[in-house]
């Protein structure tokens, strides 16, 4: 058997063809047949070994492409997740400031200088304009009770505004608010509710006043019309009933 395997090794690969007699024609025939048949399940074999490398490298070819689509799906997801990370460490950062934002607007609001109702805010002050009349000592004790004292007016800034309130309020050129100046102490020497002189360089006096006319010793201000130079200051007899102007420093958390 080994020699014969070994026989059929050599035909496939060395087919010798010899001329023979007419007598041996059969013989040739069947060497001829056997031979060709040999070369030919060679070459089938050759060429199925071509067509598998073929197809070998057909098949590689088409897989690169689904392993770079692969890879960049791989990527994309990686992506996607450290955006996804951000988003939600961005999104926690900007609640965490809404929350400080309010909370800091909490506690603004809460500083923040108020007035109680019906009393007017200005420069941390808040200041009340009476709608009732009375003499210049009840006009006092009142603003104490309400928690506060008779206006004292320490810059032309308060006095523009105090005029500017109480030209609205005036009903008639008469219709004046009382203030917490005073020479009730002594004559001529002008005090304040607080014991505290009047500055002589920041006075607004009306022209010709004070008069000091019937012992006039409380002083009131208002022009209906309005003040050349917010001169609107008068003195005036205590006893007489006018509305009166309160102060007391603003609040916070009112």
């Amino acid at each position: 058997m080994g020699i014969s395997k070994m026989s059929e090794a050599v035909l496939y690969c060395d087919v010798t063809f010899n001329k023979r007699n007419a007598d041996d024609s059969s013989s040739s025939l069947t060497e001829t047949t056997y031979s060709e048949v040999n070369v030919s399940k060679m070459q089938q074999s050759v060429a199925s070994q071509e067509g598998l490398s073929h197809r070998g490298s057909k098949v590689r070819s088409e897989r690169v492409p689904v392993l770079v689509a692969g890879v960049l799906l791989i990527a994309a997801i990686i992506g996607l997740g450290v955006l996804s990370f951000y988003y939600l460490a961005l999104k926690e950062d900007l609640r965490t400031l809404q929350q400080q934002n309010k909370a800091l607007k909490n506690m603004t609001e809460e500083l923040r200088p108020k007035c109680e109702r019906c009393w007017e805010l200005q420069g941390g002050k808040c200041y009340y304009f009476s709608f009732g009349g009375a003499t210049w000592q009840q006009s006092r004790d009142e603003c104490r009770r309400q928690g506060g004292e008779l206006v004292k007016i320490d810059s032309r800034e308060e006095q523009e505004f105090l005029e500017s309130i109480v030209r609205k309020e005036m009903k008639d050129d008469e219709d004046k608010f009382w203030i917490g100046l005073t020479d009730l102490v002594v004559e001529g020497r002008w005090l304040w509710v607080d014991g505290s002189e009047l500055n002589t360089s920041l006075t607004f006096w009306n022209r010709n006043e004070p008069d000091n006319w019937k012992g006039e010793d409380c002083v009131r201000m208002g022009v209906k019309a309005g003040a050349d130079d917010l001169r609107s200051w008068f003195d005036r007899a205590c006893h007489i009933e006018q509305r009166r102007i309160c102060e007391k420093p603003a609040g916070t958390g009112l």
